[in-house]
């Protein structure tokens, strides 16, 4: 079995956001980029049946060359084989398409992508994806656990979980919880030099043309003042809260 996982290249959580051109287009100087938080996950769970099944893990992106080093370093940590769709994604929906063209010339079974990615939080591609290969669809997940052709799953819920099973083909949507973050895979120095000799294969995009246009990007207003009140005087806190805060 071969398992495909899709990652995504983000900001890391520590770089600073600004926006240029009207507020149209977002500024990259200066900002590091990481592999998507869910998405590395999902790879490390990916690693995990790998060495329980005997499998191969391949990753894919949609991106220009700038994607290349988190494709390496998925490679790093244990992937076999990565592979680039040469285009600047534009929205999910292309995306998708693109992927799950993919998937379809070669035939994977098991597809694991993170639930969203951390900057656009968009959560679409993994659904569009299982609806266009027409594959089980799992979103959510924190848990996964495939033998031969069938799964189990558990995916969180408002206020619990779901425990589901079925057959392949799956995709998920993963998230924290298909592993904890003490367990994800730290790349050595090993596995560093193997992942200049594992193949990454550049694909020429199929879908030029999106369906959504970024209109203007806004930022969070920022945080009002503080209003600290005596413990002693509980009722100026109530007063506080329905009043100004309108939040009882």
């Amino acid at each position: 079995m071969k398992i495909l996982v899709c990652i995504s290249r983000v900001p890391d959580t520590t770089s600073k956001i600004n926006f240029i051109e009207n507020e149209t287009q977002f500024d990259k100087s200066g900002v590091q980029y990481i592999i998507n938080p869910n998405d590395e996950f999902g790879l490390t769970r990916a690693m995990w049946l790998k060495e329980k099944q005997n499998c191969e893990v391949h990753v894919i992106s949609v991106g220009s060359v700038d994607t290349d080093p988190i494709l390496r370093k998925a490679l790093a940590i244990g992937a076999d084989q990565a592979f680039r769709v040469d285009i600047k994604p534009m929205d999910a929906n292309q995306v998708a398409r693109e992927i799950s063209d993919f998937i379809k010339i070669n035939d994977y079974k098991l597809i694991i992508a993170g639930r969203e990615s951390i900057d656009y939080n968009g959560g679409m591609v993994p659904g569009m994806i299982a609806t266009l290969i027409n594959a089980n669809y799992v979103s959510n997940c924190v848990s996964l656990e495939v033998n031969q052709s069938n799964f189990k799953a558990t995916r969180e819920t408002d206020g619990g979980k779901e425990n589901i099973s079925g057959t392949l083909p799956l995709v998920i949507g993963g998230q924290k919880g298909l592993v904890e973050e003490k367990d994800l895979i730290i790349p050595n120095m090993r596995g560093i030099m193997m992942s200049r000799k594992k193949p990454l294969t550049i694909i020429e995009a199929k879908y030029q043309t999106f369906q959504t246009d970024t209109v203007k990007y806004e930022k969070l207003p920022p945080k009002g003042a503080v209003k600290l009140v005596n413990p002693e005087k509980i009722n100026d806190l109530i007063d506080l809260l329905h009043n100004e805060a309108k939040v009882i």
